[in-house]
C-alpha cells in the first residue's frame, strides 16, 4: 500500500458494459501515456472454463483481479489504468445471483481510485462466447455503473465517441485530470 503513495501513482480505471471498447481504450491509454495497465482477469478465467462459471467462480475472479493491482502498480509510470473494477464484478454478482459478498463491498470502498471512465454504449455489441448482455441490458448495465459510481461518490467521466473519436475523447480528458491533479 505505501508503495502506491510513494509513487504518486495515479490510477485510472476504464468500466462500462460488455463490448464498449474497453480493452482497447485501456491498451491505447497505456500506450499514449507510457504505462501499462491491469487486464480483464474475468474473461481470460471464463475462456478457459469448460462449464458454465459459479458463484465461487466469480468470487474467484474478484480477489485475483485485487491481487492483481499490487503487481501491476509496481511497474505503472505515473499512471496505471484498469481494464475492469469491482464495480463491474458486483454489477456481475446482483445481476447473476441477486446477492453480493460483503467483502466485495467493502474493498470496493477501499481502494482509492482518482478517475473513472464510463463508457456509453454508442459502440455496437459484438457476441462471443464469454459476453451475455447485448441489447437493451447494455443500457441498463451502463446505469447500473453510473449509479455505483454516484452512490460512492468516485469522480467520473463518461466516455462517448465511436473509433479514433472515442480514443481522442479519452486521451484529453485524461491529460486534462493529471494536468490538473499531478
Amino acid at each position: 500500500m505505501a508503495e502506491r503513495f510513494e509513487k504518486n501513482i495515479k490510477r485510472i480505471v476504464i468500466i462500462g458494459p460488455e463490448s464498449t471498447g474497453k480493452t482497447e481504450l485501456a491498451q491505447f491509454l497505456s500506450r499514449q501515456f507510457n504505462t501499462i495497465y491491469v487486464p480483464e482477469y474475468a474473461r481470460e478465467y471464463i475462456e478457459k472454463l469448460n462449464r458454465h462459471y459459479t458463484f465461487i467462480d466469480v468470487e474467484h475472479i474478484a480477489r485475483k483481479q485485487i491481487e492483481m493491482e499490487s503487481k501491476y502498480l509496481k511497474r505503472a509510470n505515473h499512471v496505471l489504468f484498469y481494464d475492469t473494477f469491482l464495480i463491474i464484478t458486483k454489477i456481475w454478482f446482483k445481476v447473476v445471483y441477486n446477492k453480493v459478498p460483503e467483502w466485495l463491498e467493502n474493498n470496493i470502498m477501499a481502494l482509492k481510485i482518482d478517475l473513472f471512465l464510463l463508457c456509453n454504449t454508442e459502440i455496437p455489441w459484438i457476441p462471443d462466447n464469454v459476453r451475455e448482455n447485448g441489447g437493451e441490458m447494455r443500457e441498463k448495465l451502463f446505469q447500473m455503473y453510473k449509479s455505483e459510481l454516484e452512490k460512492y461518490t468516485f469522480k467520473y467521466e463518461i466516455i462517448k465517441g465511436v473509433g479514433e473519436n472515442r480514443f481522442e475523447n479519452a486521451k484529453i480528458i485524461v491529460t486534462d485530470f493529471l494536468k490538473n491533479n499531478c
